[in-house]
């Protein structure tokens, strides 16, 4: 490593010291939330992402737009359809939410998104970051939120995500130093912390939760992971009459596939890294993730989304009419929760438990042996209507 390579990678760091503190102070600054029930109007926006994306977003619509029609009529609720955010445009702009796509998301309160392509490390597309992660930085999104539940397992988990820092925070500004040594690194803010701990563990209280499982891998991440599991075990103060544990995420993962001990867990608090990859892991006992959706929520904006990727290979063989909704209808759910429609999110869960499990007529196969995404959302409506009657 010469002189001249260390100056240029101690400059890149300072750079990013300073990008961080200043987010730091903007966060701590932002204290109110959007109230849905002073709006007059609900804007909701429609933004398809690339691959199969568009397909499952569009049914999702489709069927939100049926559960709220009369709000819709009465210009209470009004659905923006959002285009620009394909791998195509985002490369073409060289960022990863072009500036024009950025302005219309913004004019929206909540978002439905759908999945988008994040170019690999190696690949031959460009360096771009993640459209999720820029538009939970742009929307400052801190949470991510992800249900699991399957009653007759014993499995009613909610998992809070930190949305915004650790190893997200910065990960397309990593810094190649020379040809032998390369640094990423972690974020850790007090107030980026403190308010996806406190929101668990509200979440925990309202919903009669007895648990809260702090993840972590303080032991050998003593400075980030040790401020995040500090200040979440400050905030558990604050909630007596609820149990919190601390798991090291390597055990926490093992500990999810071991049968009798999973039961015990309820809302868990991670940051963003361990949050990934865990609700991963916790969607394959629902039955994939393609069944579950996830929720991002801010203090002025929410984004509702799948939380797999945007099958490519789908569109590529032909077959995006057969992709499943049913990740994009999970998260439609927690949208309608969100916006203070509550009865029309529990009615909506409870069709889709019959879709996809309970009395389940239609077989989503990706293929043309199972039904198309449209045949699919027309189930779900039809079988709404009739939990209606």
């Amino acid at each position: 490593m010469t002189e001249q390579q260390l100056q240029a990678a101690l400059k890149k760091f300072e750079e990013l010291v300073r990008e961080q503190s200043e987010r730091s102070d903007r966060i701590k600054a932002d204290k109110e939330y959007l109230d849905f029930d002073k709006l007059d109007k609900i804007i909701i926006g429609v933004c398809g992402g690339d691959g199969i994306g568009p397909i499952i977003t569009k049914e999702s619509a489709r069927v939100l737009e049926y559960m709220l029609a009369d709000e819709v009529k009465a210009g209470k609720i009004e659905f923006k359809v959002i285009d620009g955010l394909t791998i195509e445009n985002r490369i073409a702009k060289m960022k990863p939410i072009p500036d024009d796509v950025l302005e219309e998301l913004k004019k929206c309160h909540v978002i439905l998104k759908g999945p988008t392509t994040t170019p690999q490390a190696g690949s031959d597309m460009p360096n771009i970051e993640s459209a999720n992660v820029a538009m939970r930085k742009a929307l400052d999104l801190f949470a991510n939120v992800r249900p699991v539940k399957i009653p007759e397992q014993g499995i009613d988990w909610t998992f809070f995500r930190e949305n915004t820092e650790g190893a997200y925070a910065v990960g397309s500004k990593g810094v190649n130093v020379d040809d032998d040594l390369a640094f990423d690194f972690v974020v850790t803010t007090t107030e980026g912390t403190q308010r996806i701990a406190r929101l668990a563990y509200e979440y925990a209280r309202k919903n009669h939760k007895d648990r809260v499982s702090i993840i972590n891998k303080a032991n050998v991440i003593k400075t980030t992971d040790g401020k995040f599991l500090n200040l979440c075990r400050e905030i558990s103060k604050d909630y007596p009459e609820i149990t919190t544990d601390e798991w090291y995420i390597d055990i926490a993962t093992a500990k999810l596939v071991d049968e009798k001990r999973r039961r015990d867990f309820k809302v868990f608090i991670l940051p963003n890294l361990y949050g990934d990859i865990l609700t991963d892991e916790a969607a394959e006992f629902q039955g994939g993730v393609g069944t579950a959706g996830s929720a991002n929520l801010g203090k002025r904006y929410a984004m509702f989304e799948a939380i797999h990727g945007s099958a490519p290979r789908m569109i590529d063989e032909g077959r995006g009419q057969y992709a499943d909704p049913c990740s994009m209808l999970r998260a439609s759910v927690m949208l309608l929760s969100h916006i203070g429609r509550q009865e029309k999110a529990d009615l909506l869960e409870k069709a889709l438990d019959i879709c996809m499990f309970d009395e389940a007529k239609l077989k989503i196969t990706g293929r043309s042996d199972g039904a198309t995404c449209e045949q699919f959302g027309d189930y779900v409506m039809e079988t709404v209507k009739k939990l209606s009657e």
